[in-house]
């Protein structure tokens, strides 16, 4: 049986970010979160920035970025 990504296992893919969907540029296995530097598995990604062009290996990520763009307030506790 063969892997899906196959010859790319190691590679970053290169993605355009689009909203609700994204392309694949180059394939690869994965690509790399843009605020903590951790390798997401394509198949796993699921947030990111159309604005930035930038992943996030979660929902925390992602805020943070939004919040260091200014597209946040910062929130005080």
């Amino acid at each position: 049986m063969m892997n899906r990504f196959e010859g790319s296992t190691s590679r970053e893919a290169k993605i355009r970010y689009l909203d609700g969907d994204f392309q694949i540029v180059l394939a690869g296995s994965h690509v790399i979160c843009a605020m903590t530097g951790r390798t997401i598995p394509v198949d796993e990604l699921r947030y990111w920035s159309v604005a930035r062009q930038e992943a996030y290996v979660d929902a925390e990520a992602s805020v943070e970025a939004e919040k260091r763009a200014g597209a946040l307030p910062n929130q005080r506790r």
